[in-house]
């Protein structure tokens, strides 16, 4: 009875090793410079046991799997030279509290704003409208820094998102730029795998660089296009929701739902501050990132937002 007693105890502790062996497993891969001859069976993003974030993407040789993590880094300086990460996951919830604690603004806060990062509100508008720090500006010539925090948080909030989530799959394009997966001064149509979607990414770093309008040390220098191409039945469901469209608004309607202009900025300023810019050139709409990286499917953003899409999307 005893022999049979230990028999079982013995088997059951060597399927409980078995068990821990298995259960915290992953599968496994080779991340660059390995190149795949066709697409790793990980989905991308792909997080890591031990936190690294990963994206596929794919080049002219084949597939790479490049370590994208957001996190806080070197100093990342235009001026100086300097590529480290910067620090990619500061909130200045010195400025916005609620921000800090829950991911989004506070309108009530945000109406007694008199300073963001130690300037004056007025300053700031000054600042980023175009002429100010920027030709083509950071809000539009009738916008104002408040209005612009408040109206996006508006729709970052009926989209059931924050402010971080839609900053982390641009810090993941930026990061891949920044590593230097892509390539090293310009890229060309490399194809980013996030969410199921393909994304097209073409980026040049410009000459100089760009200061940022709040008192930071956020600089730019990179020009990026990021665009995905609407499957067909997404493109069943525009024109069966807004079937009154000509032609000519329904190409700019979509142009601005599937594609964003941005600099490296925009990340951090999304991350720090919930701002997305205004309606300018350099605009990282949080509805196109929202649909691009498919954070919500064009069906759910269409039952949240109605036909009040067009006009956020094309107000003018």
């Amino acid at each position: 009875m005893y022999n049979y007693f230990f028999k079982y105890l013995i088997l059951l502790i060597c399927i409980l090793l078995l068990f821990s062996s298995t259960a915290g497993s992953q599968p496994d891969f080779e991340l660059y410079p390995h190149v795949y001859k066709s697409r790793p069976d990980l989905p991308s993003p792909y997080i890591t046991s031990d936190g690294r974030e990963l994206i596929t993407i794919k080049t002219l040789q084949g597939f790479l799997l490049v370590p994208v993590t957001q996190e806080n880094g070197e100093i990342y300086s235009c001026m100086y030279y300097l590529s480290g990460k910067g620090k990619q996951l500061y909130v200045g919830n010195r400025d916005f509290l609620s921000l800090g604690k829950s991911g989004l603004h506070s309108d009530a806060e945000l109406d007694k704003k008199i300073y963001i990062t130690g300037r004056k509100i007025e300053l700031i508008n000054y600042l980023a409208r175009p002429g100010g720090f920027s030709r083509s500006g950071f809000i539009g010539g009738n916008e104002n820094i408040i209005s612009v925090l408040k109206n996006d948080n508006r729709i970052v909030k009926l989209l059931g998102l924050k402010h971080n989530d839609l900053a982390k799959p641009l810090f993941h394009v930026w990061n891949s730029i920044l590593g230097k997966y892509l390539s090293k001064r310009s890229v060309n149509n490399a194809i980013i795998f996030y969410n199921d979607h393909k994304i097209v990414i073409n980026a040049e770093a410009g000459k100089g660089y760009q200061e940022s309008i709040f008192h930071d040390e956020v600089e730019g220098k990179w020009n990026i296009h990021i665009k995905k191409e609407l499957k067909e039945s997404e493109l069943k469901i525009l024109n069966k929701i807004f079937p009154l469209l000509s032609k000519e608004k329904m190409s700019k309607f979509i142009t601005r739902l599937t594609g964003i202009q941005i600099s490296e900025m925009n990340p951090f300023y999304i991350m720090r501050y919930g701002f997305y810019e205004g309606h300018t050139d350099f605009r990282a709409d949080p509805v196109a990132i929202t649909l691009i990286f498919g954070l919500r499917s064009l069906k759910d953003i269409i039952n949240i937002l109605g036909k009040d899409l067009y006009k956020i999307m094309c107000p003018e």
